[in-house]
């Protein structure tokens, strides 16, 4: 299950940005893997306060989104699907520039997380 964190300038978020993040990173996985990944997409958006998110040392009052992606590793490597972090971090990239503009997306942090096999679980159970 593809599962995003995003951490987003509070000031940043609203009734408008907060579905529209949450559509367009659901739509960036779905770009790469496919539709199946759509109903299964999980997002998980946290407002970080004015003066709490810091770049090369300073506190920044620029959105700088740190977004982080957590998923299967067998997924991130499948032969069927080339490149997938290159291209999960292109088109969460662009996400986050069509939600936030341009110079959010040029500050934009994306991390991609390999989730090993037996390491995940849902409802109790391991998957």
């Amino acid at each position: 299950m593809p599962h995003f964190s995003a951490r987003i300038q509070e000031k940043a978020l609203d009734e408008a940005t907060v579905p529209a993040l949450i559509g367009e990173l659901t739509e960036a996985v779905v770009s790469v893997f496919g539709d199946w990944a759509r109903p299964v997409a999980a997002v998980d958006v946290f407002g970080v306060p004015e003066g709490r998110l810091g770049v090369g040392g300073l506190p920044t009052g620029e959105n700088a989104p740190f977004v982080t992606l957590h998923m299967r590793e067998g997924a991130l490597r499948h032969p069927e699907v080339e490149n997938a972090p290159a291209r999960l971090i292109a088109a969460i990239t662009e996400a986050l520039a069509k939600v936030f503009g341009e110079q959010a997306g040029r500050r934009a942090v994306v991390e991609i997380v390999g989730v090993p096999a037996g390491r995940s679980g849902v409802g109790g159970e391991v998957v």
